[in-house]
């Protein structure tokens, strides 16, 4: 029995509801009541469990503590045991509460269902239909006037309505009142045929977390959906979702124009034929290609039809399986997109290419039935325009070849293809998917040459990259190119916050050189690429209004501010592709046309002309639109081919946004293509991948190899300097491998594209992004300082800051899997042989493909961490250590490290863990070092109104706010780290058998020195003593001693630049040769090293930098790096 069936009957046979009086009164009777404060237990008159009526969700709910423990109750209405309700058949609700805590019930007087947030699932349906309903908006979770439910408790969960309108709409069921876990992963389309018509949706709460969303009494089957895969040319994929019987007949069927509609006999309309079942199934090769699709019926087509599969493929293309009555059981439509690669994968090029001065423009449309070219006068899309027919050519590809008047035309490409989602063929006018360069907002796209000299700047073709001899000499730097500039006022103002700004002497610019004089040497840019949500007409765009400055600094009015313009105003992210393969207009002086080109490539050649390289954060994961939005390029070109599809044919959004199928092969290509033209095009020097899990282990390695065959020669680029590292997340509908080998960290291993390390972020910060934000860790005074949270026992504590301590050891060393150490507990294992919350700690096999870092983007900054994490009386200069502590471990760690712009001058966002569209306001640089941006506010309410109530005194409180000095500090620490770091290649071994022959740890085991790692580094070359190098990282509030017999009478003496630190402290730093002993003080990191450990430096690498320290007292690390000697002298990689 369906469950439509189940409800229907159950409400036929009660009293109609709008007979029965509405109940004055709900409350909660059970054996919970005197636990929740109620004199006895079925006490229909407590106020403590009485339920309130809320007329937005037209439902009674109620919020109360409830004891650990299973407890049994119903509802009582107006205060008498006279009508109570309850589960199936009126039996008790079972509640279950693993510990103390508030649970939330919930009753509807229409329908008599009781449940409650420990009872069952709460699951609403969310989506475009809801203010139609009656909620106060479309897609709130929490408007429960679209509540499902689940009478019989079976486990599937229901709502019917007869109340919306004709239409077409999309939804998810949310759970729980929130978007943390909705179903499925992309929005669930359906149609409304008729006014009132009754819609039917189901959502399965056990393992499938299938939802179904049908019309009252509809013949079996769904159009719009796409269940079925159509997987190679003669190769189909589908098992109905009834059980199909012998004697099955199984079609498929096509229309060039649409028109398909559903009977209870089949598919009406267009011409079918019959599939057969392959009882083999797919082979091994599809089996592979196709994981998510294993154990499904597989069927056939016959040799004759598979000759007519890309004429087919151009209009609607259904399945449906009817029984041998000719009763239809299913049918549906079908995903194509293993059958497009099977037919028309091209590796040529597309978009606009020239010969001899003519463009030739491809686009590859293999489903369009017709493509033209849209010749635009001008750059504006509402001028006249010439329409030039494209040839369609083999492999799908629509061509048309000009003359060179064409050359920096604005043009559209009018593509007629059928879409599934609208049912019908339609007609889009849209950009090239390959577009180089764009007219204002991105309306048209532009015919550009990229080889034009024109486009250069003066130098560009001669360019000399700053030295790199290894990629673990890298040191990263996460900037955003707005926040550079759009503050500092040493900038001109129409180029704040422009790539222009980058070739500027400006202050911001004095401060990158200083940094890469002390060892930085690539700077990765947020997005840079075009993007969809900010408006690139700079003089549109809309500021915050009012005072802010003069506001409290715990005041929710500048958020307020920044909200009202949030979408408006010239600040976001990023993380929302348009088109890949431009520059973002936005960041340019000029958005039309081709300046934002050529400002580009003086950004770049500034930094490199500085001794910093050029990284780009690139998103070829999901894009900003799909379907027919104005926003949608790709799925407007060949519908449902580039995105990622879930079971119902519908995109998934697991990103966050619309994802894209890099497994396709034409989706593999544009990313290749869009990547390889930014390196040669623009001679950017490493690309980092958002959500890289999302993508497969294949498209990065073959992407590796295809920079690895650029060379300065051929392509005026050394593509195997360009490094490629990313996000190796594991969730979503790729987790598991479940499309494919994905390229997550665990899976990367041996590839050398680097991943980032999550093991030592949390261990140095505590907790997680998704833990308490109070969560103690080594740098923020777990066990050590406590601040008095409840976090555990003291043997909790003590335990879980050795195993953070493990697992920031192991990203020490590398984050090397195969890594040899002893353990908390004693026993010898490997880096993949400690956990990290049920994951291996270890996962890489040579150092450059782990990411160290303690704060990016994402989350709060390392201070706003160590703020909410630190005592609460923790003086600052103590809050300052800890945050220097964290940047220490990342400095001088095996791998790459990677830091936050502003990391080196306490950079505050005002505690906003997601600042991605906050504005500039909580997103402000000081490169004056005269502010770090605490307490501008309470952060945005989006994201942290929940936490307000704990922000509010952090940020109100003076004694928080850092000094000018606190601020100089934390710089003149990062630029003494880096120049340690650069001074000798013990900190950078370019090998995964390197750090396993030179670097170990003291100071391991269960009778360590709590909070204290002590790492050591030998390298004995031709020396029988050995360059030595001692690294002690203190994250305790005392001074520590560590002593071993092995140390003695050694010549280790501290490294040159902490004797000489602008920090006394470190300088107290000691080692005794007669005992063996280190001293370290407090919430410090000392570094003993032997006289030949640190390189000297070549006097060629001199540069004569007069950049010198601000803070009264000893030289900083800059100026000491000219005095000492300390650069890198550079060495080749071992063979």
């Amino acid at each position: 029995m369906t469950r439509a069936l189940a409800l229907g009957g159950l409400l036929a046979t009660l009293v109609p509801l709008s007979a029965l009086a509405a109940p004055t009164s709900v409350t909660v009777i059970g054996d919970l009541q005197t636990g929740a404060g109620c004199a006895a237990n079925n006490d229909p008159t407590c106020a403590q469990t009485a339920l309130t009526y809320d007329t937005d969700d037209d439902k009674w709910q109620g919020t109360f503590s409830v004891p650990a423990g299973t407890w049994h109750f119903k509802v009582a209405l107006d205060g008498s045991l006279a009508q109570t309700y309850g589960g199936p058949g009126g039996a008790d609700v079972v509640l279950t509460n693993p510990s103390a805590g508030a649970v939330k019930f919930y009753f509807d007087a229409n329908t008599h269902y009781v449940t409650s947030s420990r009872s069952g699932t709460i699951a609403t349906v969310a989506g475009t239909l809801q203010k139609e309903l009656g909620c106060l908006d479309d897609w709130k979770p929490d408007c429960l006037r679209t509540m499902m439910q689940d009478p019989d408790g079976d486990g599937i969960y229901t709502f019917t309505t007869k109340a919306l309108k004709a239409g077409n709409y999309e939804c998810k069921v949310a759970l729980d009142e929130q978007w943390a876990t909705a179903y499925p992963g992309g929005n669930a389309a359906f149609a409304v045929e008729t006014d009132n018509q009754e819609m039917i949706f189901t959502f399965d709460s056990g393992a499938s977390k299938k939802v179904t969303i049908r019309a009252a009494g509809a013949p079996a089957g769904d159009l719009l959906l796409a269940r079925a895969h159509w997987i190679s040319r003669d190769t189909v994929v589908w098992t109905p979702e009834v059980a199909a019987p012998a004697g099955t007949v199984f079609k498929l069927h096509t229309a060039p124009t649409g028109g398909m509609t559903l009977s209870s006999t089949g598919v009406q309309g267009g011409t079918s034929v019959t599939l057969t079942v392959d009882p083999a199934g797919l082979t091994a090769a599809q089996a592979e290609r196709f994981k998510n699709l294993q154990g499904r019926t597989v069927l056939k087509l016959a040799e004759a039809d598979v000759a007519n599969a890309a004429t087919w493929l151009k209009g609607q293309v259904s399945v449906s399986a009817t029984n041998a009555e000719g009763v239809m059981l299913d049918a549906t439509s079908v995903q194509f997109a293993g059958v497009l690669d099977d037919l028309d994968t091209y590796d040529g090029a597309l978009g606009a290419t020239f010969e001899n001065g003519i463009p030739t423009l491809r686009l590859w449309a293999p489903t369009a039935k017709s493509v033209n070219l849209l010749l635009f006068a001008d750059g504006n899309p509402t001028s006249t325009f010439t329409r030039v027919p494209m040839t369609a050519g083999d492999k799908g590809v629509w061509s048309a070849t000009g003359d060179a008047s064409w050359n920096n035309r604005f043009f559209l490409y009018e593509v007629e293809v059928y879409a599934r989602k609208e049912g019908k063929v339609v007609t889009n006018r849209v950009t090239d998917p390959y577009s180089v360069a764009l007219s204002i907002n991105s309306e048209l796209s532009q015919i550009v040459d990229l080889a034009d000299p024109a486009l250069a700047p003066q130098g560009w073709s001669t360019l000399a990259k700053p030295a790199l001899e290894a990629p673990e000499d890298i040191v990263l730097y996460e900037l955003h190119a707005r926040d550079f500039s759009i503050n500092d006022l040493t900038v001109p103002e129409n180029e704040r916050g422009t790539f222009k700004a980058f070739t500027r002497d400006s202050d911001g610019m004095k401060h990158l050189t200083r940094l890469a004089k002390a060892g930085l040497t690539h700077v990765h840019l947020l997005p840079v690429f075009d993007i969809a949500t900010i408006n690139e007409d700079r003089a549109g765009q809309q500021h915050p209004q009012g005072d802010l400055v003069s506001l409290p600094p715990d005041s929710d009015q500048q958020q307020a501010a920044v909200k009202a313009v949030a979408d408006l105003d010239g600040f976001n992210w990023g993380y929302d592709p348009f088109h890949y393969t431009v520059p973002e207009g936005s960041y340019s002086t000029n958005a039309q046309g081709t300046t934002r080109t050529v400002e580009f490539r003086e950004m770049v050649q500034s930094l490199n002309q500085h001794g910093l390289r050029v990284v780009m954060d690139v998103v070829y994961n999901h894009t900003n639109s799909a379907g027919q939005d104005a926003k949608s390029v790709l799925d407007r070109i060949v519908p449902g081919y580039y995105h990622r599809l879930n079971d119902d044919g519908n995109v998934e959004m697991s990103t966050c946004c619309q994802n894209t199928a890099s497994e396709n092969a034409m989706m593999e290509k544009l990313l290749i293509d869009s990547v390889v033209t930014w390196a040669k095009a623009y001679k950017v020097d490493g690309f980092r991948f958002d959500l890289m899990g999302h993508h497969l282990k294949s498209n990065m390695v073959k992407l590796r190899a295809t920079l690895d065959g650029l060379t300065v020669e051929k392509d005026g680029v050394d593509g195997k300097a360009i490094y490629v590292y990313g996000e190796g997340w594991d969730f979503g509908e790729v987790q598991n491998n479940a499309r494919g080998t994905n390229a997550t960290q665990a899976n990367m291993a041996g590839t050398g594209i680097g991943a980032f390390n999550d093991r030592l972020r949390d261990g140095a910060r505590g907790g997680g992004p998704f833990s308490g934000l109070q969560e103690q860790g080594f740098i923020t005074g777990l066990l050590s300082d406590p601040n008095g949270i409840d976090q555990g026992t003291e043997p909790k504590l003590k335990e879980k800051l050795l195993r953070y301590s493990d697992w920031i050891r192991v990203g020490l060393a590398g984050n090397l899997k195969d890594y040899s150490l002893v353990d908390y507990t004693g026993a010898t294992v490997t880096g993949e042989g400690v956990d990290y919350n049920g994951a291996k700690a270890g996962y890489t096999l040579d150092p450059q493909e782990v990411i160290n870092y303690v704060s990016a983007h994402d989350n709060e900054t390392l201070f706003d961490a160590v703020q909410l994490k630190a005592r609460r009386d923790l003086p600052m200069a103590e809050r300052v250590r800890m945050h220097n502590l964290g940047i220490s471990l990342v400095a001088l760690g095996q791998g790459i490290p990677f830091f936050h712009a502003g990391d080196e001058l306490l950079r505050s966002k005002s505690l906003d863990r997601n600042s991605y569209n906050s504005g500039d306001w909580f997103n402000k640089v000081d490169w004056t070092y005269q502010s770090n941006n605490w307490g501008v506010g309470l952060p945005p309410a989006a994201d942290n109104q929940g936490n307000w109530a704990l922000f509010g005194p952090l940020l109100a409180d003076p004694a928080l706010k850092p000094a000018d000095a606190d601020i100089l500090r934390a710089r003149d620490h990062f630029e003494e780290l880096l120049t340690i770091r650069k001074s000798s290649r013990l900190f950078r071994l370019r090998t995964g058998d390197e750090v396993k022959q030179l670097v170990h740890f003291e100071n391991t085991g269960p009778d360590q020195i709590p909070g204290l790692i002590v790492m050591a580094m030998q390298d004995h070359g031709t020396n029988a003593e050995g360059q030595r190098a001692i690294v002690l990282f203190n994250g305790t509030d005392d001074a520590q001693t560590f002593k071993a017999d092995g140390y003695k009478s050694l010549k280790l003496k501290l490294h040159p630049v902490l004797q000489t630190s602008t920090d006394p402290v470190v300088r107290t730093s000691a080692y005794d040769s007669a005992t063996g002993g280190f001293t370290v003080p407090a919430r410090s990191t000392a570094v003993f090293v032997t006289d030949d450990a640190v390189e000297p430096q070549d006097p060629d690498e001199s540069d004569g930098c007069n950049c010198q320290s601000t803070v009264p007292g000893p030289l900083g690390a800059t100026s000491l790096l000219m005095l000492c000697g300390l650069a890198l002298k550079l060495r080749r990689r071992r063979a």
